[in-house]
């Protein structure tokens, strides 16, 4: 368990995260926003521990309460992720427009299930809440984007090629 103090952060990660921290004000109701742009600092797409302890005490905020939000929100994550986190909206009107099909179709082509990676790190699957795309489904989020309209094996396969 790492102490408030000891950071095994780099210099260069601490300015990074610090500039982050500084063009939010250092405002703890800002949390969520700053752990989206603190994760998106990171190949993997997550908020290593360290990192959690670092933004907690620079926010005065109790390391609990960061942990509770990456755990809470679907888009922020306290694991290590794949290069490209394939979110598959779980909502019924999604499900009503085929995001099961889509859902199905990704496990079978990526030989994965949900919260799992591919062999070579290129992919996970994970199924949330909802992230406003209803009405373009079936619809994933990958790295905060969303790619629509997936209705046929053709389109989904064309998006996971397209993604080196």
């Amino acid at each position: 368990m790492i102490t408030p103090t000891e950071h095994p952060l780099s210099p260069d990660q601490m300015a990074k995260i610090d500039l982050i921290l500084e063009s939010h004000d250092y405002d703890p109701t800002q949390i969520v926003g700053i752990l989206l742009e603190v994760q998106d600092l990171e190949p993997l797409h997550y908020v290593p521990e360290p990192t959690a302890y670092y933004v907690a005490e620079k926010l005065a905020m109790r390391v609990t309460n960061v942990f509770d939000i990456l755990c809470f929100y679907d888009q922020l994550s306290d694991k290590p992720r794949a290069r490209y986190p394939i979110q598959v909206c779980g909502s019924i009107a999604c499900r009503v427009n085929d995001s099961e099909q889509l859902a199905e179709t990704l496990k079978r082509l990526l030989g994965i299930d949900y919260g799992e990676t591919t062999y070579d790190g290129r992919f996970t699957l994970e199924r949330i809440t909802c992230f406003g795309a209803c009405d373009r489904a079936p619809a994933v989020r990958i790295n905060g984007h969303v790619y629509d309209h997936l209705d046929t094996e053709e389109k989904i396969t064309a998006l996971l090629r397209s993604l080196r």
